[in-house]
């Protein structure tokens, strides 16, 4: 890939195929599989929301902000996030965005190291940090040689292994504990309330608040609905994309039940489900379905990269360090950008103990970041610097402050996302009726 054009958007020519395989396999990542897994092992079937809000989110960007952006990305040639910014807001907003969800999505490629790890653990007893550098190295090479294009064709075989996978594991590992009927009598002798994905609202509405926005407003997303190639295939493949991870939702939660019943005293939720792929399932349907959370964290670390790259070369390196850059420029500091991103996520991931926990700190930051401000930027030329200012500052401070206020619990079914971005849209609601005024 010799130009930004083609690295950054595959020279606007994803179809729907294309577009959803990319999509699909970004999101089933270390989150969607043994994060979810793992949430199942420890509190049953509320782990459906972690997948489901993904899907949820997905459909609203298929229907509502995706078709929208990608005009405005055709009509001004925007190749990134910051581009959006900066023509609705200006280059400080881009600036201010970029610096802030550069240092969050280490926290999500760390997530990614970590969930290979837990697999080299299950499947040679590989010690954690040799896991994540393992995992560093191969995240990385892949990505760093082609961009989009290329990174759009791995993704479609590495969806074709996620699918096949865990569409023969589930099957073989009910029978393990009697089907459906065994898991559930098996699992609410350890919990009345296990199969319930409800449980009262809270813990559903803290999944919904962190990931629905974010997969709304997600760069790494938006940016591969920049190479689709019409409006069309941003409704079609986003949606089928969204359609999928519903389905997809309960089969995780599933599989970490199981793992609950045959290994009640893992030392970790993170071994939940390549455990019981190594140590319940035959040996080859077990390496098939190890092959394919693999396959999910490299292809999800892949879009991770993509956002690191492109935000570090183009958002802050060509447009304020040297706005004269060329091409090949930009294009050597994206491949510098992704391979520093890795180094770092190597980092985080060994300190990390939790796919989860590293997660949830890029997700709450990406929400009351970019959210109010995207959905403001693609309804309304009138607002500006100072409403965006007003909503990305005020969203961050209101989350730190409850998080460290309740040590992250919220209040009720308020958790600390959702109170911050409601924070974030009355401070940008508040600016812009002041403004409006004067």
């Amino acid at each position: 890939m010799n130009t930004t054009g083609a690295f950054f958007v595959a020279g606007r020519s994803l179809g729907p195929v294309l577009l959803f395989s990319t999509l699909l396999a970004a999101n089933i990542g270390a989150g969607s599989t043994m994060g979810a897994a793992g949430i199942g092992y420890t509190e049953g079937f509320i782990a459906w929301w972690w997948v489901g809000s993904a899907g949820i989110g997905t459909i609203l960007l298929a229907i509502w902000v995706g078709p929208r952006v990608w005009r405005i990305a055709k009509e001004h040639d925007l190749q990134t996030m910051g581009d959006l910014l900066e023509l609705r807001y200006g280059r400080t907003v881009r600036g201010m965005v970029t610096a802030l969800l550069w240092v969050g999505t280490l926290f999500v490629l760390a997530g990614q190291l970590i969930a290979v790890a837990f697999v080299l653990q299950a499947v040679a007893d590989i010690p954690k940090i040799y896991g994540c550098l393992i995992g560093g190295v191969v995240m990385t090479s892949y990505f760093a040689a082609g961009g989009l294009l290329s990174s759009a064709w791995v993704n479609l075989v590495q969806l074709a292994v996620l699918i096949i996978g865990f569409a023969l594991v589930v099957p073989v590992a009910l029978s393990s504990v009697g089907g459906l009927s065994g898991l559930t009598e098996a699992t609410t002798s350890i919990d009345p309330n296990y199969t319930n994905p409800w449980r009262g609202g809270s813990p559903a509405m803290y999944y919904v608040a962190l990931l629905v926005p974010a997969f709304i407003v997600s760069p790494g997303l938006i940016q591969k609905i920049y190479g689709a190639r019409d409006a069309r295939t941003v409704r079609v493949g986003v949606a089928a994309a969204g359609v999928a991870l519903l389905i997809f939702a309960s089969l995780p939660p599933i599989l970490g039940a199981i793992a609950r019943v045959h290994f009640p005293e893992l030392e970790s939720q993170g071994l939940a489900l390549p455990t019981l792929l190594v140590e319940r399932i035959p040996l080859l349907l077990g390496a098939l379905g190890l092959a394919a959370i693999f396959s999910a964290e490299v292809s999800s670390a892949d879009a991770i990269l993509f956002m690191l790259a492109t935000s570090l070369s183009k958002d802050l390196y060509q447009r304020f360090l040297r706005p004269g850059a060329t091409d090949n420029d930009v294009l050597r500091v994206a491949r510098l950008a992704a391979l520093a991103g890795g180094a770092l996520g190597v980092g985080i991931a060994i300190w990390f103990e939790t796919i989860v926990g590293a997660l949830s700190i890029f997700y709450s930051l990406l929400s009351v970041s970019l959210f109010v401000p995207v959905i403001a930027a693609i309804h309304s030329r009138d607002a500006g610097r100072p409403e965006a200012f007003a909503a990305i500052l005020a969203g961050v401070l209101a989350l730190l402050a409850v998080t460290s206020l309740t040590d992250g619990r919220g209040y009720g079914t308020w958790n600390p996302t959702l109170i911050a971005l409601l924070v974030s849209g009355v401070a940008f609601g508040v600016v812009f009726i002041a403004r409006r005024r004067s």
